[in-house]
């Protein structure tokens, strides 16, 4: 409880001229504004809910009975992109044979044919896209293979490091296709 304490009279002159006057109580009572307080902060509390947690939904593989079968794709179903530098995207499907017959070159604007005649020819659950950037891409490429494989609603994607044969495969179909001095 709280109030203030007027009675000190300190200044005030006294004898038979002075009129005394009348003092009214200056004392004020918080203890009704405390007790509203406290049934404020209850009410907020029975009846405030609280964040509910919010969660990403994961599409997790299905349980196998052998971990090592677990990541498995049908090698028919999978297609391997292999990000160059100067928007160059280079690809194969299946494995990549030793001497990279079926190693093809291509670039942003071509890939989406490539990825929608894939999709058309393969069972969406053996559909796999391995997404491999290399070492010279820049970061705006692989933004930019993510959101393609947004648009063509591709579901089933990862995204690798590349080997060294593969990176070497790239270097030499970039310097392969760029134009000469000469020329």
């Amino acid at each position: 409880m709280a109030e203030m304490d007027t009675s000190s009279g300190g200044g005030h002159k006294k004898g038979p001229g002075v009129k005394k006057g009348k003092k009214l109580s200056t004392r004020v009572d918080l203890t009704p504004m405390v007790d509203l307080g406290f049934l404020l902060i209850t009410f907020f509390i029975f009846t405030t809910t609280m964040s509910q947690p919010t969660a990403m939904r994961l599409f997790l593989p299905k349980d196998a009975d052998k971990p090592e079968d677990q990541n498995k794709a049908k090698q028919s179903g999978v297609i391997t992109l292999l990000l160059g530098k100067d928007n160059n995207v280079f690809y194969y499907e299946g494995e990549l044979t030793n001497n990279g017959s079926n190693f093809k070159s291509s670039n942003f604007k071509e890939i989406r044919n490539v990825l929608l005649d894939k999709k058309s020819r393969t069972p969406e659950k053996d559909l796999v896209i391995i997404l491999k950037p290399s070492s010279e891409c820049t970061y705006r490429n692989v933004v930019d293979i993510l959101d393609e494989m947004t648009i063509d609603v591709l579901k089933r994607y990862a995204l690798v490091d590349i080997t060294d044969v593969e990176e070497k495969l790239v270097v030499a179909s970039e310097k392969a296709s760029a134009p000469t001095a000469a020329n």
